[in-house]
């Protein structure tokens, strides 16, 4: 018996193994930590679900999930099926014994050593791609509901005369399907191949046969299935060519099938098709040929006839048939995409007229009387006067208004619609006079009232002695005015990206008449965080840990995020894709913020496509006011839905605007109840509805060239024009469309329009004037008008240019130095008037004692003739010659450029010398001009002056020699 004393042959002590209790508590932090990860994961989905909640759109977040979860199951499962089952069979299929060689022993290892976990190896590998191919799955959601859900548009593809509907909502559908069918077979075959070659039904060193009948029939078979797949491919390529994006000179971007499609790769498929399902039957018959001859010779067969078939002969047909007469081969095909195009983006119904551009010279009194009902002409900038509305209207730094104001129609004292530039008092968490967690989300919780003007501009004086201000008929704080009276608290804006606490033991900071209060939010809006599990779910998707233990946070306190109106609607309506410029307007009392909405595809048969961020970028574009989905490819767009989101308690609704739209039609069956009929929007809204921005930039850009529709004039290009570069800017963007209320050619009365100008393709000159009915109370709205432009006219940056040349500008600009300001530009308009363009543009100083833009002149063009004056009456009456103001004369262009006038011919030395210098500060003042060098400009201008001057003495000297002019005709300093 062993000695159970101390000492050396004491009793054994287990090192190393933790006791019951340590092993209890190990359990409990392993069960701790795993729950702790779940509850990560489940906390995203739980604050999902408690914000659809929220703003009352469960429906959507539930038909989302549900069928996410359906895709991801079933074809998860099917993919996992497809894999596992190929991978038993084969293994059932293997050989009792393998040959002795050394390629199979060396495998011997392998066998033995998964033989143990086979099935553990089958779970863990059909897991594995069932979970990759679930979650493939259910990203195509969208794909499933509009097959599913697809209604027919009623118009028909003029190749293979099916429903638009087909290649919008069925085709995708199918290609996914076929694209999944592909990758089954592929990880089916690849499995089955190493199986077999695992277990000796495949050799490659080994001597003999080099597979087994067993595996030679599986694996046949498995590739007849692919054969089959590629031969519906082929048979669903052919209607592919319908929507497939090309390459052509004629167009740039084409879709839809050309000449050498519709001769060469359309046969080519049918006859592809033909042999692949031929090709697959030899595969089949390996059941019982169990010979590899025929199918691998189809298969070659099949091979070569895709390179010859649907490679050279098209090829050669393009060469060959097309190219010798390219325009009258392409014509028919053309002409399908003229259509389609034009139906897709809505400007089939465009009117396009010829307008001469000249105005007749005779009848200045009528054009001076007609300009004034031409137009509202609208002097205040929303793009260049935020600032002032900044400095003026701001009142605390913790307040902002955005970068570019929104234009809307309110009713003036005359109780007449009057264009108005208005903006929102929003926060700016960056002006916290002390930041931390309390002010940042519980303190400063909400912007405070909306400010606006008068559009038409009006030069008012502060009471500082501004002169230029604008002329605000909402403002103050809290704000008084025209609106009325309205719920001013602004918790949900464009700049409120900040999550908020509110309505809970925190007070919030307030206004009243007599100055700052408290206040605690009323609205029903938001989370609430009463239940310690929501606070402990938005703990964690917020990353904040107070929210846990916080005193301020109790009874009634409700979050609120996801605050832009653009994240609203778009979260309540992932199908939709969202307009760049949400805008607001005071509404029954309530700040309403108005969102326009599209309903977008990429499969409208013929029709080309376009990006979106390219097709609607300007010079006033960026990352606040860009489209959303900005990358997506479409062509078919309609503005289906108009959006409200309530600026207090962000409540979002959906307006059904467009109600012939299919597409609309499919996602209102997908998601039933979403989106409330027309008949639903009050008056009071209706008033404050327009035409949206993006949806017109999406059909100027094709209208420079879809508004062409003779096929041979469309491929010789000869008509084309392109949206010229904002004068006014710097960074040759595109000039952007501006609101406006004016009157077109046949119109009796102001129509609110949105409008913009082309010029033609690589010139200056004025292409075409475009305007669209934006007034959703009009019987006209969407309805586009095109002016064509029959006569050389000057285009936006000529008339920027002989603007910036009028002497009174180098005046303005030398004036403006000397008071350490700049001079800034507004929008160029352009009305038409009397055959005529009639341009106007406000003139904005920057600087000095103010540091923002006060609105200084009125710069006004027509027939070529600019003028520079300190109001618009003025700068009319000038421009017209009326009032005793003389018309200017006819600018010159400068030498060089096409001007054959030359000098009289005097024979004085003087004068000609005048006359040179004169020729030479033009030429530096363009170059300054184009350079922005105004204080070069100022200079050549002056120089230009003193030049004239003297060439006016020299002529009268010559004239008159008996009295020369003081100083001598020979001084020449």
């Amino acid at each position: 018996m062993p000695d159970r004393g101390g000492g050396p042959t004491g009793p054994r002590i287990r090192v190393g193994r933790p006791s019951r209790r340590a092993r209890t508590l190990l359990m409990t932090l392993g069960i701790l930590a795993v729950l702790a990860m779940l509850f990560v994961m489940f906390a995203g989905f739980w604050t999902d679900w408690l914000w659809y909640r929220s703003v009352k759109y469960s429906s959507v977040f539930t038909t989302t999930l549900w069928t996410k979860i359906g895709l991801f199951a079933v074809f998860g499962l099917l993919m996992a099926a497809a894999v596992g089952v190929n991978i038993w069979l084969a293994h059932r299929l293997r050989p009792p014994l393998s040959a002795m060689s050394l390629e199979q022993q060396s495998l011997d290892r392998y066998r033995m050593g998964i033989a143990p976990y086979k099935k553990w190896v089958l779970l863990g590998i059909t897991a594995l791609v069932g979970l990759i191919a679930g979650a493939s799955a259910a990203g195509q959601w969208r794909t499933w509901l509009m097959w599913i859900n697809g209604v027919p548009f009623g118009q028909k593809d003029p190749q293979f005369n099916l429903d638009v509907s087909f290649y919008a909502f069925d085709l995708p559908w199918y290609r996914f399907m076929l694209g999944f069918g592909f990758a089954a077979v592929v990880l089916a075959l690849i499995a089955a191949a190493l199986t077999h070659y695992l277990y000796g039904g495949l050799r490659v060193t080994s001597p003999g046969a080099r597979a087994t009948g067993a595996a030679t029939g599986h694996l046949s078979v498995l590739l007849g299935v692919f054969v089959s797949l590629k031969a519906v491919a082929y048979w669903l390529d052919r209607y592919g060519l319908a929507v497939k994006s090309s390459d052509f000179k004629a167009t740039g971007n084409w879709t839809g099938l050309r000449y050498v499609d519709a001769n060469a790769y359309l046969p080519a498929k049918t006859i592809l098709f033909c042999i692949a399902a031929i090709c697959a039957v030899l595969f089949f018959a390996t059941l019982w040929r169990r010979t590899w001859q025929l199918p691998v010779i189809g298969f070659g067969l099949m091979v070569l006839s895709a390179i010859l078939i649907g490679g050279l002969y098209p090829a050669i047909v393009q060469k060959f048939q097309v190219q010798p007469n390219e325009q009258a081969k392409e014509a028919p095909y053309i002409e399908k995409n003229i259509d389609a195009t034009r139906s897709a983006y809505g400007i089939d119904d465009a009117d396009v007229t010829d307008y001469s551009g000249k105005g007749d010279p005779d009848k200045k009194a009528e054009q001076r009387k007609a300009a004034d009902s031409a137009a509202s002409y609208r002097l205040v900038d929303p793009n260049v006067v935020s600032p002032a509305f900044q400095q003026l209207q701001q009142e605390r730094k913790y307040y902002q208004f955005p970068d570019t104001l929104d234009v809307d129609r309110y009713l003036g004292p005359d109780k007449k619609p009057q264009d108005t530039v208005i903006g929102l008092r929003e926060l700016n968490i960056t002006g916290i006079p002390k930041r931390n967690w309390i002010n940042d989300h519980f303190t400063y919780t909400h912007g405070y009232g909306a400010i606006a003007s008068k559009g038409t501009g009006t030069v008012t004086e502060e009471s500082d002695g501004t002169i230029g201000a604008p002329d605000f008929t909402e403002s103050g704080l809290p704000t008084t005015g025209q609106l009325g009276k309205y719920e001013q608290r602004i918790y949900y804006g464009e700049k409120t990206q900040q999550y908020s606490i509110v309505g809970g033991p925190q007070k919030e900071l307030d206004y009243e008449k007599n100055g700052e209060r408290t206040t605690s939010y009323k609205g029903k809006s938001g989370v609430d965080l009463s239940s310690p599990v929501n606070r402990a779910a938005y703990a964690v998707a917020f990353s904040e840990p107070q929210m846990l233990y916080s005193g301020a946070i109790g009874e009634g306190s409700r979050i609120l995020y996801n605050r832009t109106p653009k994240e609203r609607v778009e979260a309540v309506a992932p199908w939709l894709t969202i307009d760049g410029d949400a805008y607001p307007a005071v509404v029954d009392g309530r700040i309403q913020w108005i969102v326009d909405a599209y309903t977008t595809t990429n499969g409208y048969p013929y029709a080309s496509r376009t990006t979106l961020g390219d097709t609607t970028a300007d010079s006033l574009t960026n990352n606040q006011r860009a489209v959303v989905a900005q990358q997506n490819q479409v062509n078919y767009i309609r503005n289906s839905v108009k959006a409200t989101v309530d600026a207090y308690d962000g409540s979002v609704s959906l307006y059904q605007w467009d109600t012939e739209d299919p597409v609309l039609k499919t996602w209102m069956k997908a998601f039933p109840n979403t989106v409330k009929p027309k008949a639903d929007i009050k008056p009071e809204l209706l008033a404050h509805l327009r035409y949206p921005q993006d949806m017109f930039k999406v059909q100027r850009e094709l209208l420079t060239r879809y508004h062409v529709t003779d096929a041979a004039q469309f491929y010789s290009g000869s008509d084309a024009w392109q949206v010229p570069d904002d004068p006014t800017n710097k960074d040759n963007s595109a000039v952007p469309p501006y609101y406006l209320s004016l009157k077109m050619p046949g119109q009796t009365s102001q129509k609110f329009s949105l409008t913009t100008t082309f010029t033609p393709n690589g010139r200056p000159n004025l292409g075409a004037f475009m305007a669209v009915d934006a007034d959703a109370n009009s019987d006209d709205y969407g309805t586009i008008r095109v002016l064509r432009v029959t006569s050389t006219v000057q285009g936006p940056q000529q008339v920027q240019s002989e603007l910036n040349g009028v002497p009174e500008v180098a005046e303005f600009v030398r004036n403006l130095r000397g008071t350490d300001s700049d001079i800034e530009y507004g929008n160029l308009l352009t009305v038409p008037l009397d055959e005529g363009f009639l341009y106007i543009e406000p003139v904005y100083a920057r600087g000095g004692s103010a540091n923002y833009p006060l609105l200084k002149k009125v710069a006004v063009s027509y027939g070529g003739k600019p003028v520079f004056k300190d109001s618009l009456s003025e700068a009319l009456n000038a421009v017209f010659g009326v009032d005793g103001e003389e018309p200017p004369p006819e600018t010159t262009p400068p030498p060089g450029d096409g001007d054959t006038t030359t000098p009289p011919a005097t024979g004085d030395a003087a004068l000609k010398d005048a006359i040179a210098d004169a020729q030479k500060a033009y030429t530096d003042g363009e170059a300054a001009l184009a350079e922005q060098d105004w204080e070069a400009y100022g200079k050549a201008q002056e120089a230009l002056q003193d030049a004239l001057a003297r060439a006016a003495e020299a002529e009268k000297a010559a004239e008159t020699p008996a009295k020369p002019p003081a100083g001598g005709s020979d001084d020449k300093s």
